[in-house]
């Protein structure tokens, strides 16, 4: 596959996990858990894609295949990476959210 075609996929799948990630906690805050929930599936579905573009990229490096390190790449890179942070913290921010309504129902 092409390297600039692989290295768009990897930005994309990225971008999509954590847009969803931010949406789960939209969703958490307004107590809708389920729709979070569905959103983090989705977000480490676009994840799993991500880490296979970028597995599959280091095979072939570690293959013998060189690669001019591109702004590009690098910007893909940072994406996957924030993809990765924003859906680990979205996921504490969903306890925290679920904590807080638990908190909240045993004060009424």
């Amino acid at each position: 596959m092409d390297l600039e075609q692989d290295i768009l996929n990897l930005i994309t799948c990225s971008g999509e996990a954590t847009s969803l990630s931010i949406e789960a906690i939209e969703y958490a805050r307004s107590n809708e858990f389920e729709k979070a929930e569905e959103c983090f599936e989705e977000a480490d579905e676009k994840l799993i894609m991500a880490h296979k573009i970028q597995t599959s990229l280091l095979h072939r490096e570690a293959g013998g295949e060189n690669f001019s390190i591109s702004i590009l790449l690098v910007h893909a890179q940072d994406h996957l990476m924030n993809a990765i942070t924003i859906n680990t913290l979205a996921k504490e921010f969903i306890k925290v959210y679920k904590e807080l309504r638990s908190l909240k129902e045993k004060g009424d």
